[in-house]
C-alpha cells in the first residue's frame, strides 16, 4: 500500500498542528514531528520513552535547505551532501538558531539528512520545514520497516501513519561528524564506509565512543525481547542446540554455509548472504523471533565491511546488557 496525495496532506497538516505522524523513509519508518516546535519535539520523546538528552535527527526536503538549518556549511559537509543525498547519510553540523534545543538534545550540533523515499520527500515538499523523525518505536526497542510494525507498538500515540510499504535498505544511517577537521563515522549505517572513503579521498575513522551524542549510542540498543547472544558463525548451530537442552526457547540466526538448524530451535531466520539483503530484513527477523516466542536468539557477527559494519553494530547494541 502507497500512502495517497490526501494522506500526504492530512499528515502535513497534522505536522503543522503540532502532531506526531509516523513516515517510511529508505531506511526505517520515523515519527515525525515539526523541528521548530518545541512541544511537538517533547511528544516525540514521550510518545518513545526516550531520553530528552538523545538528539534527533532533522529530515529536510533537499540539500539546497542545508544552509537554513546550521550554522555554517564545510566544503567536506557539501560534498557528501552532493553525493549522498537523498539518501541514508547524516551530518553533523553546528545549529543555525531556528533549531531549538529540544530537537538536540540540548547540544550546539544538528544531526540533518534527506531522506530517499518518495513518501517522506512527498511529505516534506507538503509540509515544507524541517521534521525531525527518530525511528517509530519504543526506545531501545527494534527499528520498524514497516507500517505495520509501527501501528503494532505505538498505537494511539502516534497521531497518523503514512504507508509506503516496506523499507527498502532496512537499516538506519550512516552518521558522520563533520563539525571538526576531520570527519568521523559516529554510526556506521546505509552509506558504507568505504563509499565515503571513496568520495573523500582519505580513510574515516569510526571510533567506539564520541563526545558528540547522535542516535543510537546507547549500550543497549535495537534489541528483541529475547535476550542476544553472539558468538562465532562456526558455533552458532552448536550453541543454539546447548542453549535448547538447556530448556530455551531459541530463535536462531543461521548464517550461510553454517550447516543444518538443530532439530530443537524453536525458530530460525536465515540471514541471506547479500549483506544488502541482510540488513533490509535484520529487523524483521528480529521482530519474527520474538512474536514465535522465543526467549534466546543466537547470533554471529557478518564481517565488518560494507554494510556489515552497520549490521555488525545493530547486533552489538541488541546484545548489550540491559537496565530494568
Amino acid at each position: 500500500m502507497t500512502a495517497s496525495t490526501s494522506d500526504i496532506d492530512k499528515a502535513a497538516g497534522l505536522l503543522r498542528a503540532g502532531r506526531l505522524v509516523a513516515f517510511p523513509t529508505e531506511t526505517v519508518y520515523g515519527l515525525g514531528a515539526n523541528a521548530e516546535d518545541a512541544a511537538a519535539v517533547a511528544r516525540v520523546y514521550r510518545a518513545k520513552g526516550r531520553p530528552s538528552s538523545h538528539p534527533l535527527i532533522v529530515h529536510l526536503g533537499g540539500a539546497g535547505q542545508l544552509g537554513d538549518w546550521v550554522e555554517d556549511v564545510p566544503a567536506t559537509a557539501r560534498l557528501l551532501a552532493e553525493r549522498f543525498w537523498p539518501g541514508p547519510l547524516t551530518l553533523v553540523l553546528r545549529r543555525a538558531r531556528r533549531v531549538p534545543l529540544e530537537a538536540t538534545g540540548g547540544l550546539e550540533t544538528v544531526a540533518v539528512r534527506v531522506p530517499d523515499h518518495p513518501v517522506a520527500l512527498a511529505l516534506l515538499a507538503a509540509f515544507g520545514g524541517g521534521v525531525v523523525a527518530p525511528s517509530a518505536n519504543r526506545f531501545g526497542s527494534v527499528s520498524p520497516t514497516t507500517a505495520g510494525h509501527v501501528r503494532t507498538e505505538l498505537g494511539d500515540a502516534v497521531d497518523f501513519v503514512l504507508d509506503g510499504g516496506p523499507c527498502h535498505v532496512g537499516v538506519e544511517s550512516t552518521i558522520v561528524d563533520v563539525t571538526g577537521d576531520e570527519p568521523s563515522v559516529l554510526r556506521p549505517g546505509g552509506v558504507t564506509r568505504e563509499d565515503l572513503e571513496a568520495v573523500l579521498e582519505r580513510p574515516l575513522a569510526v571510533p567506539a565512543t564520541s563526545h558528540i551524542r547522535v542516535p543510537g549510542q546507547h549500550p543497549s540498543h535495537y534489541a528483541p525481547r529475547a535476550r542476544v547472544v553472539l558468538v562465532e558463525p562456526e558455533k552458532v548451530v552448536t550453541e543454539a542446540e546447548l542453549a535448547g537442552e538447556q530448556g530455551h526457547k531459541v530463535g536462531l540466526l543461521l548464517p550461510p554455509d553454517a550447516g543444518d538448524a538443530p532439530v530443537n530451535a524453536h525458530a530460525v531466520a536465515e540471514v541471506p548472504a547479500s549483506m544488502a539483503a541482510y540488513a533490509r530484513n535484520l529487523y524483521g527477523f528480529l521482530r519474527e523471533l520474538d512474536q514465535r516466542g522465543c526467549d534466546l536468539i543466537i547470533a554471529s557477527l557478518p564481517p565488518e565491511e560494507g554494510l556489515g559494519l552497520a549490521i555488525a553494530n545493530r547486533l552489538r547494541r541488541a546484545a548489550g546488557p540491559r537496565t530494568g
